[in-house]
């Protein structure tokens, strides 16, 4: 049976009609902007037929891929640097412009409980003024930008990405990209250290630990997200590509589908082996382009 748990698309928002300004431009010479590192390319083996992979998700079969030389961001675009970029622009994001996005509940404020939920998976609050400035919405102390400015941001669209993307002259990756970056130069391997998910017990990315959707499990309590930087890299040097967030790729996840759900890769902080082991580097979920939550980021590319 196929559960998207962690992934609930937005479909019935409507905009409030603030138009967004157009952007372009390129980063600014700053040390804050994310470090790329340059890929060799080649040829793997993507895709997974291994027990824990989701055959209906379209993980398999497995076959031989290539990419191109290119460069890939060490970590997931952070809270400070999409700061820049708004700041720069103007931007706004989807989740400001429609007004709310989605919240895990145990990250809401005690006395913020009254929420419309979604229906399929009622542990996600629809929060009225929730975004990436203010990822358990307007109630809530955590203030971002200044709480956790090394943290992946979150509460942005694929549309939101593909805007900062072009103002910094990067781009999305494919699945392809995606992927062989995230194996870290391993191949057939479940995870971009290897097969065993706790080598010697040790956690290796930030997932959800205990039973869900209870009690706050994350080792990071109730900010869920950890700074992009979180655990050791993998072979080439890449933070934290399964757990955390979500991160956002061009790939549609079923060709089939009129309404081409986009394709997000690596699990985030919410996946937990009970219900879904989508922190995986072969793993895969599609949700609307619109969609925006609290634990969906990305990361960028360029060409070499």
């Amino acid at each position: 049976m196929r559960k998207h748990c962690c992934t609930p698309g937005q479909t019935t928002r409507t905009p409030s009609g603030t138009k967004r300004p157009s952007v372009t431009g390129s980063f600014p010479a700053d040390p804050i902007l994310p470090e790329m590192v340059s890929l060799a390319g080649g040829e793997f083996l993507m895709g997974s037929a291994e027990p824990h992979a989701y055959p209906l998700d379209g993980e398999g079969p497995v076959r031989t891929e290539s990419v191109p030389p290119y460069a890939v961001a060490a970590t997931t675009v952070t809270v400070a640097q999409f700061d820049l970029f708004v700041t720069a622009t103007g931007y706004l994001t989807d989740a400001e412009r429609f007004g709310d996005s989605l919240v895990f509940e145990a990250a809401l404020p005690h006395d913020a409980r009254a929420h419309p939920r979604v229906a399929e998976t009622p542990w996600w609050a629809i929060v009225g003024g929730a975004d990436w400035r203010h990822p358990a919405g307007p109630d809530a102390e955590v203030d971002a930008v200044r709480d956790l400015a090394d943290h992946p941001v979150v509460h942005v669209s694929r549309t939101d990405a593909e805007a900062f993307c072009r103002w910094s002259g990067t781009a999305l990756p494919s699945e392809a990209q995606w992927e062989f970056a995230s194996r870290g130069g391993l191949s057939q391997q479940p995870y971009p250290w290897g097969y065993e998910r706790d080598p010697g017990g040790e956690a290796r990315m930030n997932i959800w630990r205990g039973e869900f959707p209870g009690a706050v499990s994350t080792p990071t309590g109730k900010t869920f997200t950890a700074p992009a930087r979180s655990y050791p890299p993998n072979g080439f040097g890449l933070f934290n590509t399964t757990g955390n967030v979500w991160e956002w790729t061009t790939g549609v996840f079923d060709q089939r589908r009129r309404d081409h759900r986009a394709v997000i890769r690596g699990g985030s902080h919410l996946c937990h082996e009970s219900y879904c082991r989508r922190y995986r580097t072969s793993a895969r979920s599609g949700t609307t382009p619109d969609s925006s939550s609290g634990h969906i980021g990305f990361r960028v590319i360029t060409a070499k």
